[in-house]
């Protein structure tokens, strides 16, 4: 993997929910939490990470937000696009959001607690597009169905997304590990994503790290 620019990275980060895949489910429209919560995943990680916070806030629309794509974009499956493409987001939903960010080990992890006003669905990727590529003008990639955690009364899901570009007259690529799970009105979000060190390897991104992150998560927010 390529280093990644700023701006590539931030245009995947911003597509943390946008290819939520599927995974196990159950039900839980009945649950409750309190998002506030998913600020204790802080003491998951060592001395070796940088760790920071945003207290409950506002959501940010764009968290929720389908992936941008160029115009004209195609994709393999053709019928698979809207998966590729992100969640719809039901019209008018407004909600608050807690997060964690942490780096070290060479990858990136970002936790996020987030409670709607009314539950967001997710799309179901069916077995034709457990694994779809795209291309247009001036970027391609892939985006595939991933390993989500199993737990009792949350539906969970997974994505890896790679994406090739050229920024400033250069290849560039990043990838992204996003896993989301669904309880009522409440979402917890975990992105994972290899940190770019000049003059050092990239290190895979810890995907177990990663889901482990989703049940903690999720218990600290239900309040299991």
């Amino acid at each position: 993997m390529s280093r990644t620019p700023l701006v590539l990275l931030s245009a995947l980060l911003l597509a943390a929910c946008a290819a939520c895949s599927g995974g196990s489910a159950s039900s839980g429209d009945d649950a409750g939490g309190d998002i506030a919560k998913v600020l204790d995943l802080k003491s998951a990680f060592g001395q070796e990470f940088k760790v920071s916070t945003v207290d409950p806030t506002g959501v940010d629309p764009r968290l929720l937000a389908p992936q941008a794509l160029p115009p004209g974009i195609r994709f393999d499956p053709p019928a698979c696009g809207k998966f590729a493409t992100g969640l719809q987001v039901p019209p008018g939903l407004k909600g608050n959001m807690a997060a964690v960010t942490a780096e070290g080990a060479g990858n990136r992890f970002i936790a996020i607690a987030v409670e709607t006003s009314e539950a967001v669905p997710l799309p179901e990727p069916g077995p034709d597009c457990q694994k779809v590529a795209f291309a247009g003008t001036g970027a391609r990639g892939l985006v595939e169905v991933a390993e989500a955690p199993a737990i009792d009364g949350v539906r969970t899901t997974g994505t890896h997304r790679v994406v090739q570009t050229v920024v400033n007259g250069k290849p560039a690529s990043g990838e992204l590990y996003n896993y989301v799970a669904t309880f009522g009105s409440f979402l917890v979000i975990v992105t994972a994503n290899p940190l770019v060190v000049p003059n050092q390897p990239v290190v895979p991104v810890d995907t177990k790290r990663a889901r482990d992150l989703v049940v903690a998560a999720v218990e600290d927010v239900r309040g299991a």
